[in-house]
């Protein structure tokens, strides 16, 4: 028994402790926060993250959002701080009319975790607005038979605000005829009432000023004032009354503007104008006077604005019913509002993906929504649908929330966008709806391969086709999108008649063009066959390839080729044949055989006689080539016929070649040959007169040439003279400082030949020279002792002002090696060939004075045009005394522009002149000419 109790009490302690859990779970996924009205933008509300246990780096990863009932967000949530703020300026009485409570409510919503929590913020009032009257001067009219005490309702003062802010007190000042009362109404409200509190006297005052003035209990305390002025008239004893106390009706929401709604009676037992009764409102809110109105005569209420059940389901007011004597009556009247389904559903999108990927796996969450109706009953409850077709299906969450998620795996080849239509429709009768929207679009996963428009492709491409030309383009298309669907194109390598195929064709990789980088020839390469294959650029990527077949067709480009008979060489003939007179009409004389390289109707060939001696004697065939006679040859005609055959093919334009026969006609084979041997003959004596005529033109030709020639000549000696003066000119001031041991002896000719000796290169026409100044001795050159002296550059100046004078001159050339000979060339005497090593240039006095006359001697002769002095043409009269291997070849020529002591002559370089005489020379001077222009 002890134990039963004891097992009752833990099990009533673990049920305490499990509502206790769920009782705080409910309260903590719950906030609520208090703030004035009227508040600046941007105010501190409340920290919602610290509140909520939130992780402020949560919040920002995942995403927040707060979403505020209504249609004016008055709440932001910074997403770094976890702070409510206000978001725009809150007036109570705006925002909570006639409501004594102002809450708003918030949904914060965690995007990455879709969770909601729900936040309360309560408004409280300020005292921010004053009491005012709606009527700021009143007129009331009193029988001066009133007797003291009676009570007059005076227009009662509004104020928005509520509690301790509200309405307080009511004061009256102006005269001692009246005083003020104030009476509590059933609701609590204070009526006041003007009291009379001394009998009136028209005769002493007709008319009494009061002012009225309403304070409310804020701090500061705020009042309205109204004045109110008091006519005195004569007596009436009969106040109005209205036929019930109080009125009520039911009015739909939707109930046209401009209704009546009901009317209201109070009779008056005066007669005349004290019971003429007027109607008007004695109290009524701000709100209810937008919406109804009063006839003043009638008493009947109208609709004058739109009745809204969501926002005031309904009203109360005051009628009173005054006469003439300002006697009245008052009644209420209760307006009650019915619900009409007059509001559709509103479904809000609180957090959609945009993106999805097609191998998302199903229940994928796609989009958070929110669904309310303002309506209340059955007009309010929600049923939310999709389309069964669409691979989406709701959830309810929470309350109004429903989640889309994916009902089965999304191909983007078949839908690549989804329009998702989420329909949400009330109860009521009949029903509306709303829909929302979902724009999803499926992104892409590389799982297609490109395949190509046909399965194989081929192409007839021309002969002789421009390389580079266009043959064909292969498409391939992706059925995927983007990246994996861009297709490029390449060549599956391979040989074409031992050729790499990529030297025949290639294809654009963008486009599948495929382009003939070569000309194909029909008579080489009549068809290509190669693979093309397509890839995407997914990663993997996937690839696919095609076969393509080019055949080449064949154009007209080659003429036809006579093989018989052959083409006539010199002066014999070719194709002789031969046909006895006797021959009867069509008797084969011989037959045109040609070959065409082409194909087809290209390569048909046709035969045509063109010309011929007698063209009526032969036919040829069209299709055959065969010449036959066409009669029986007659003694008039001609032993030797000649026949042209044209040969054409059928291309377009058709290509031709002629083919020339000699029929003789003869009965035998000696007649034959009798009849060429006086062919010949004739052709031998017409043949002087021919060379006759050749000779005499190739003479006046000759002629004309030696004439150019010999002006030409005479210019360039011309030119060269005017040249030679101004460069001696410009270095005769030069010479003239030169010492007298620069010229002493054979020393001073080697010292003078060392120092200033230079290159002069000539041209055939002697037009064009190069100078150049050489350095000093090498191993193969000519050995030559330095004068003791200063060896100042004689020639510096000279070179200096040719290049000024022609500065389009080539530069100055590298030495030319070409003179320079080994040591058994060296100049010396004819018995020292083989003999001493050290020196080249004779060393005795007398060859010393030998060299110096002979090297004088040739330079005249050159300039006159001859030389005496032995040896040949170019040689200086110097092979007779040193050897028969020194010549002008292997020398270099110091005679340009050299001064000589003693001597009035100057030494000119005669090459000019030797190559103008070159022509009659013998074939060792011509073999030299020919290796110079090669130099």
């Amino acid at each position: 028994m002890f134990a039963a109790g004891r097992q009752w009490v833990w099990q009533e302690r673990a049920l305490l402790w499990c509502v206790m859990m769920a009782a705080w779970e409910s309260a903590w996924s719950q906030l609520r926060y208090s703030v004035p009205e009227e508040m600046p933008k941007g105010s501190f509300v409340g920290d919602v993250a610290k509140d909520l246990r939130l992780d402020l780096s949560m919040l920002q990863d995942r995403g927040v959002r707060l979403v505020c009932e209504g249609r004016t967000q008055y709440f932001a949530l910074h997403g770094k701080t976890g702070h409510l703020v206000t978001a725009e300026r809150i007036d109570r009485e705006q925002l909570c009319r006639l409501v004594e409570k102002c809450l708003l409510r918030c949904e914060v919503i965690i995007e990455g975790e879709m969770t909601v929590y729900r936040i309360e913020v309560e408004i409280r009032d300020i005292n921010d607005n004053a009491p005012s009257f709606r009527e700021k001067e009143t007129e009331l009219r009193m029988s001066e038979m009133t007797a003291p005490g009676l009570r007059f309702p005076l227009r009662v003062a509004q104020d928005p605000d509520v509690g301790r802010n509200s309405l307080q007190r009511y004061e009256l000042s102006g005269d001692e005829h009246f005083s003020l009362s104030v009476q509590a109404g059933p609701g609590g409200d204070q009526r006041p009432e003007l009291v009379l509190a001394k009998a009136l006297d028209r005769e002493e005052a007709a008319f009494h000023e009061l002012v009225l003035r309403a304070s409310d209990g804020g701090e500061p305390s705020r009042t309205g004032t109204a004045r109110i002025r008091v006519a005195v008239l004569d007596a009436n004893d009969n106040a109005p009354a209205f036929s019930q106390a109080e009125y009520t009706v039911r009015v739909a929401e939707d109930v046209p503007v401009g209704s009546a709604l009901l009317t209201v009676t109070a009779t008056d037992a005066d007669e005349g104008m004290n019971g003429d009764v007027k109607y008007s409102f004695h109290k009524i809110s701000d709100r209810a006077s937008e919406l109804f109105s009063l006839n003043s005569g009638t008493g009947e209420l109208y609709l004058k604005g739109n009745l809204d059940f969501d926002e005031i389901s309904s009203h109360e007011l005051e009628v009173q019913a005054h006469d003439a004597g300002e006697l009245f009556d008052t009644a209420k009247v209760a307006i009650m509002v019915t619900d009409v389904n007059d509001n559709a559903p509103e479904i809000s999108v609180r957090s959609a993906l945009n993106e999805i990927s097609e191998d998302s796996p199903p229940g994928t969450v796609v989009a958070l929504l929110h669904v309310q109706d303002r309506d209340s009953g059955p007009n309010g409850q929600v049923r939310c649908s999709i389309a069964e077709s669409l691979p989406f299906r709701l959830e309810k969450t929470f309350e109004d929330y429903y989640r889309v998620v994916t009902a089965r795996e999304l191909d983007r080849e078949a839908v690549s966008e989804y329009n998702v239509t989420v329909r949400a429709s009330d109860g009521g009768s009949p029903p509306l709806w709303s829909s929302a929207v979902l724009s999803l679009r499926v992104l892409d996963v590389n799982d297609n391969a490109p395949v190509f428009a046909e399965a194989r492709y081929s192409a007839r491409v021309a002969e002789n086709n421009a390389a580079g030309a266009l043959v064909l383009t292969v498409r391939a298309a992706d059925a995927d999108w983007g990246q994996n669907a861009r297709v490029r194109y390449r060549l599956w390598e391979g040989r074409v008649r031992g050729a790499p195929l990529s030297s025949y064709v290639s294809v654009h990789a963008e486009t599948g063009a495929l382009y003939a980088l070569r000309s194909f020839d029909y008579e080489e390469v009549r068809e290509v066959g190669l693979w093309v294959r397509a890839e995407d650029g997914g990663a993997p990527s996937l690839s696919s390839n095609v076969s393509v077949r080019l055949v080449i067709v064949d154009e007209n480009d080659n003429a036809p080729q006579v093989l018989y008979p052959p083409p006539a060489s010199g002066a014999g003939w070719a194709g002789v044949e031969l046909a006895p007179r006797s021959a009867e009409p069509g008797a084969l004389v011989a037959k045109v055989v040609a070959v065409d390289a082409d194909a087809g109707q290209n390569a048909w060939l046709s035969y045509e006689l063109a010309k011929a001696t007698e063209p009526a004697l032969f036919r040829v065939g069209l299709h055959s080539g065969e010449v036959r006679t066409a009669r029986v040859p007659l003694s008039r005609d001609a032993a030797r016929q000649s026949l042209v055959v044209v040969v054409k093919d059928h291309g377009r334009p058709a290509l031709s070649a002629t083919a020339t026969l000699t029929v003789v006609l003869a009965e035998s084979v000696g007649e034959l040959l009798s009849e060429l041997g006086s062919a010949a003959a004739a052709a031998a004596a017409g043949e002087p007169s021919v060379s006759l005529t050749r000779w005499l033109v190739l003479a006046v030709a000759a002629v004309s040439c030696l004439f150019l020639a010999f002006l030409l000549l005479l210019l360039a000696l011309r030119l060269r003279r005017w040249r030679r003066s101004q460069l001696l000119a410009a270095g005769s001031g030069a010479l003239r400082g030169v010492p007298a041991s620069h010229f002493v002896g054979i020393d001073g000719v080697r010292a003078f030949l060392h120092s200033y000796s230079h290159e002069v290169s000539l041209t055939a026409d002697s037009r064009k020279s190069q100078l150049r100044f050489s350095g000093g001795s090498c191993c193969d050159t000519l050995p030559a002792r330095p004068p003791p002296d200063e060896p100042a550059p004689l020639l510096a100046e000279d070179a200096d002002g040719a290049r000024r004078a022609d500065p389009d001159a080539p530069p100055q050339a590298q030495p030319n090696t070409d003179w320079r000979f080994s040591q058994t060339q060296r100049p010396g005497t004819s018995g020292s060939q083989n003999g001493e090593e050290g020196g080249a240039w004779p060393n005795n006095q007398f060859d010393t004075e030998m060299l110096q006359a002979m090297i004088l001697a040739s330079a005249n002769e050159a300039a006159d045009g001859n030389s005496t002095l032995g040896g040949g043409t170019g040689t200086m009269g110097l092979s007779a005394r040193y050897g028969p291997q020194f010549t002008l070849q292997h020398v270099p020529d110091y005679r340009q522009n050299v001064y000589i002591p003693g001597s009035t002559a100057t030494l000119t370089n005669a090459a000019g002149k030797r190559d103008a005489k070159s022509a009659g020379s013998s074939g060792g001077n011509k073999k030299k000419s020919g290796k110079k222009e090669k130099k």
